[in-house]
């Protein structure tokens, strides 16, 4: 099973610490992964903007440089399901889109594909889940409350296997912290006073590290929390997951 490492632009720009940990967490766990160079962004920014017509080179160029592999993993729910989501019908007419059904964010790959059972690490802190949108309605990491079923959680799952971890959620569990991509930039306000909400009922928890799948949410809570001067701390799930390594 050859698998090939995605690491999204802002993940490499801004928190590279994060494809560190999700690259020396796979090796741990004996996957032969590649970090396959010349990768770019998947085109999710110029999609959302309005300008799918930019998006599609880089759809095009992402599935040259990731045909090859068995599954693609990358550190980002938002970025992997609009792959999965979106590449079909951006390539459409051009030939048929291979990285669609083979693109995983790292927690989904970890828990269905893998099927971990133990981890390495240990956490010996409070942390409060955050279930992002993304993550949670496209590509079921976790139950969505507003749907009548049992509820699960793929990412509280990996979590668990933590030593020294205490897992809280906060009221609300799956409700947007306003980030949304482009929504952030046209709604500012609107996006503001979401995030602060959404912060304050992961305080509520007691917890000293917020997480999550999706570095961005959590890029947006802690602009929030560096603003109103929030005694909290922020952590992408893989780095728990891939803690002492």
């Amino acid at each position: 099973m050859k698998i090939g490492l995605f690491i999204p632009c802002y993940v490499d720009a801004l928190y590279p610490e994060v494809g560190v940990a999700t690259y020396k967490l796979l090796k741990h766990l004996n996957v032969d992964v590649t970090y396959p160079l010349k990768q770019t962004c998947c085109g999710q920014p110029m999609a959302n903007a309005g300008f799918e017509n930019k998006a599609v080179p880089l759809a095009e160029h992402f599935e040259d440089l990731f045909k090859g592999f068995d599954y693609v993993v990358a550190p980002s729910a938002s970025c992997a399901a609009f792959v999965k989501l979106n590449y079909p019908r951006l390539l459409k007419g051009k030939h048929q889109c291979q990285t669609s059904e083979k693109i995983m964010d790292v927690c989904e790959f970890l828990h269905d594909v893998l099927k971990v059972k133990a981890l390495p690490g240990k956490f010996p802190h409070v942390v409060s889940v955050h279930n992002s949108c993304h993550g949670v309605r496209e590509l079921n990491l976790s139950s969505p409350s507003e749907r009548n079923i049992p509820t699960y959680s793929k990412i509280k799952d990996l979590l668990s296997l933590v030593e020294g971890i205490t897992i809280k959620e906060p009221e609300r569990v799956d409700e947007c912290c306003g980030f949304g991509g482009m929504f952030a930039i046209e709604e500012p306000d609107v996006s503001s006073r979401m995030g602060q909400e959404k912060l304050q009922r992961h305080m509520d928890t007691g917890a000293e590290y917020i997480t999550g799948p999706d570095s961005s949410c959590l890029m947006h809570m802690q602009g929030v929390a560096k603003k109103q001067k929030k005694n909290i701390k922020f952590i992408h799930v893989v780095q728990i997951l891939a803690a002492g390594l």
